[in-house]
């Protein structure tokens, strides 16, 4: 990473055109660079009035206009990066931010520009980010909820990213890291002062303030856990014999004709897999060949090969009936067949099962059906028509429901959910403290029950940043775009 006395200039906005497109300044050049490009419309303009925007032109270098714009200055250090920061709103054209960057670069590589900075250059990724963390603008976990809200693929998504923004997990973990110091602290004075009775926590009570930081990053894991589906989005694989109607199910929860539909056995050869959202949720829908064992066709079993595979990660599998071909049957058929579509399944967790009764508008799914199916398949089993949309908007309310999990019908307000760098370094301080824990009931000595808090303390502290390795820094500010 180039030195920190560098200014740095950027595009802020996403790429493509828009209405607005934000070029971004930030370093002891940022208002000196402005000054040079920017031509105010107010013949009263005098000077920058910190944090008010100021309506102007842009002029390249021969003085010709470029765009018209508001521009603003933040002085540092109360500035996003903590840095002296200008930002130029212009129209969004591809073309003219980059002409209107390219102007303020070459203002920044002119004779004519100030001596104080050695160099202005293009942002890398996520570099203004960086600064306002390496600047004690933001911590560690702050700096990654940026990205994050960025990226966010939906709603709840966004509003978890920006409680980190907020700066709520890092408050919770540096709350549990002063509980740990404070032990780390007893356990320095017994070292020091074995002689003195009392300066190193009973055991008794050293054990308990252990346990109540444990159950904390025990809480936080399982707030992980129960937010990855709105991260990065659960995967519903349909599932069934052929012709159950696993294809036009699929076609009516995206709202549009993706898969081909025929009254043709085993149309679907290959896996189908499309994005969509189920009550907010995001959502990989894929539909998956029929499963049956006879085909001859080896471009089939493929098919089915393929698809068993993503049945087997699909956080849950959506199993389509074929209402009717089994309202045919008799009752001992029925619940062979039943039987059948359970097995046809192997390996896949009851849990993991959702069962719809397809075709419900021409076979309707009657008590007696219901109670058969629901006797050897996971309840409820839903009655719908994928070709009429019967049924759909209960099934998912289920399919939500089930991806949300029994405990989680919608976050709280004070939801705090770690990403997955995050919740590695909380798994490695519960590590540490587990066999603390052990060394404690076995009476270990203080010193060597230091090593435990030692190392616990310092996997808290990578989440917020106290001592992260510049090659920790690198990997998460790479996934930045530029411009953050």
């Amino acid at each position: 990473m180039p030195a920190g006395t560098d200014t740095i200039a950027a595009v802020a906005t996403a790429p493509g055109a828009g209405g607005v497109g934000v070029i971004r300044i930030s370093g002891p050049l940022a208002k000196h660079l402005l000054e040079r490009v920017f031509r105010p419309s107010s013949p009263r303009f005098t000077d920058f009035v910190p944090r008010m925007m100021h309506h102007g032109r842009i002029v390249d270098a021969e003085g010709r206009t470029l765009d018209d714009v508001l521009a603003v200055f933040f002085p540092g250090p109360r500035s996003f990066t903590g840095e002296d920061v200008a930002e130029i709103h212009g129209h969004g054209g591809p073309a003219l931010l980059h002409a209107v960057l390219e102007t303020v670069l070459d203002a920044g590589s002119s004779p004519a520009a100030s001596p104080e900075c050695t160099c202005v250059r293009m942002a890398e990724r996520g570099e203004f980010t960086r600064r306002a963390f390496l600047n004690g603008r933001m911590d560690l976990s702050q700096a990654e909820a940026v990205a994050e809200l960025v990226a966010s693929p939906g709603a709840e998504s966004a509003r978890l990213a920006s409680a980190k923004l907020d700066g709520m997990l890092g408050k919770r973990v540096g709350e549990l890291r002063e509980r740990l110091e404070y032990l780390r602290q007893r356990v320095c004075l017994a070292v020091d002062f074995p002689e003195e009775e009392g300066e190193c926590l009973p055991p008794a009570e050293f054990s308990a303030v252990t346990r109540e930081v444990m159950d904390a990053l025990r809480s936080l894991l399982a707030a992980y856990d129960r937010a990855r589906i709105w991260r990065e989005g659960a995967l519903i694989a349909l599932a069934g014999q052929v012709n159950a109607g696993k294809s036009s199910l699929m076609n009516a929860l995206l709202g549009r004709p993706r898969a081909i539909v025929t009254e043709r056995p085993g149309t679907t050869r290959d896996y189908l897999e499309e994005e969509c959202r189920i009550l907010g949720l995001p959502v990989r829908l894929v539909d998956t060949a029929g499963l049956r064992e006879d085909s001859d066709d080896p471009i089939e079993r493929e098919g089915i090969r393929r698809g068993r595979e993503k049945i087997k990660e699909a956080g849950l599998v959506l199993l389509v009936l074929d209402g009717e071909r089994l309202a045919a049957l008799s009752a001992r058929e029925l619940d062979a067949a039943l039987r059948a579509e359970l097995e046809a399944l192997a390996g896949v967790s009851v849990s993991r099962i959702a069962a719809v009764w397809n075709k419900a508008d021409t076979a309707p799914l009657t008590p007696v059906l219901r109670g058969a199916a629901e006797n050897i398949l996971p309840p409820p089993c839903l009655p719908l028509s994928a070709r009429t949309g019967q049924g759909l908007e209960e099934l998912c309310s289920l399919l939500a429901a089930r991806l949300r999990g029994e405990n989680v019908s919608s976050h709280g307000e004070g939801e705090i959910a770690p990403n997955r760098r995050q919740a590695r370094m909380l798994e490695m301080a519960l590590r540490e403290l587990t066999e603390l824990q052990e060394e404690i009931a076995a009476l270990l000595p203080p010193d060597l029950c230091g090593l435990r808090l030692d190392a616990a303390c310092a996997h808290l502290g990578n989440i917020i940043g106290l001592n992260s390795t510049e090659e920790t820094l690198n990997a998460i500010f790479a996934d930045f775009c530029i411009g953050k």
